[in-house]
């Protein structure tokens, strides 16, 4: 199994935070988010290679980010040729290039670059090995209002999902997407496909919405902590949170 964190985003909702550091390398209680990321990707044995993708501005951020980093896997970072909002490819058509450039053919897990999260990915995997098809990590809310800001998703009794909508006006449930997937080989070629048919880049929910009506998709709904850091006051409230467990620890 091949792992992805995706951090080829701008972070412009940041900025000025964002404008000169890549967001994933936004310190957290003095670690970068990333670190946090690795961490957990480090303690799966099926893991064998941990890719991450970025972006031509932040290239030396994240070149001189690995040179300093003991990890206890091997870590490769995948470049795309992009400088600005503008050029960016999206998070899906940042998994097409990748996929396509590595010709990789193996499951794979992917984990955004902003994600902080504290439930167990051997759990996530282990949930994975029983379903046996993609799998994505859902958290619930608990607030209809702060669910309009993601994916949101309606599981059956098996947490098989049959409904997906992207930031929707009028969310069906509070249970929502943290950007956490797992996809067995097969599901790598309908990737491809949703971009070729010229399908939404930059919203993996789009994704998931396309791919739960072609093949089974299932919700993996994990407890505890979730922090999506995707404006300023996440951003505060994390460091919060995470200085507080420190201090517990």
């Amino acid at each position: 199994m091949k792992a992805v964190v995706l951090a080829g985003g701008f972070a412009t909702r940041l900025y000025p935070l964002t404008e000169f550091t890549p967001k994933p390398l936004l310190p957290i209680v003095g670690k970068p988010i990333i670190n946090y990321i690795i961490e957990k990707l480090e303690m799966i044995d099926e893991i064998d290679l941990i890719y991450v993708s970025t972006n031509k501005r932040f290239e030396k951020h994240f070149q001189n980010w690995l040179s300093n980093l003991n990890s206890k896997k091997e870590i490769k970072l995948i470049i795309e040729g992009t400088l600005n909002e503008k050029e960016k490819m999206g998070a899906v058509g940042s998994l097409k290039y990748l996929i396509e450039k590595e010709n990789i053919t193996s499951d794979l897990m992917i984990v955004a670059g902003d994600n902080l999260f504290d439930f167990s990915l051997y759990s996530f995997i282990e949930y994975y090995k029983k379903k046996k098809a993609p799998v994505v990590a859902f958290y619930d809310i608990k607030s209809i209002d702060d669910a309009k800001r993601f994916g949101v998703a309606c599981v059956d009794v098996n947490q098989k999902v049959i409904d997906f909508e992207e930031k929707p006006q009028n969310p069906k449930s509070t249970l929502v997407s943290t950007c956490c997937y797992l996809f067995p080989e097969n599901s790598l070629e309908l990737l491809k496909e949703y971009i070729d048919n010229k399908n939404n880049p930059d919203h993996p929910g789009s994704f998931i919405k396309w791919l739960s009506e072609k093949d089974s998709v299932f919700g993996f709904t994990f407890d505890g902590r979730w922090f999506d850091i995707g404006h300023m006051d996440a951003y505060k409230q994390a460091n919060i949170e995470y200085e507080k467990k420190l201090f517990l620890d």
